[in-house]
């Protein structure tokens, strides 16, 4: 993933978009595999699906490689939500004493 300047919605928000754009290319690959398998194809029609077939096995690759390292950003952002919770718990407690 290249760090790019976007506009933060939010990791949550990027990871449903992310997760819905590799549920429609697993949907897109599924259906280029029925077609290749379910007619007779001239020589070019096969082609022409096989390179969209490899176009969409490299995107969903892409996807899920992004997936799993939002997902590690969201799990850091937790952990640290937590620490900050847990550090102004104890602040609270030392100084309700």
């Amino acid at each position: 993933m290249t760090k790019k300047k976007r506009e933060n919605p939010g990791v949550a928000l990027e990871l449903d978009g992310l997760e819905k754009k590799l549920s429609r290319c697993w949907r897109d690959l599924e259906a280029v595999n029925s077609r290749l398998c379910g007619a007779e194809l001239s020589s070019e029609a096969r082609s022409s699906l096989e390179m969209e077939k490899s176009s969409l096995m490299n995107k969903a690759s892409n996807y899920e490689k992004e997936l799993e390292l939002l997902r590690q950003e969201n799990r850091k952002n937790m952990l640290l939500s937590v620490a900050i919770f847990l550090l102004l718990t104890l602040i609270y407690a030392y100084w309700t004493l």
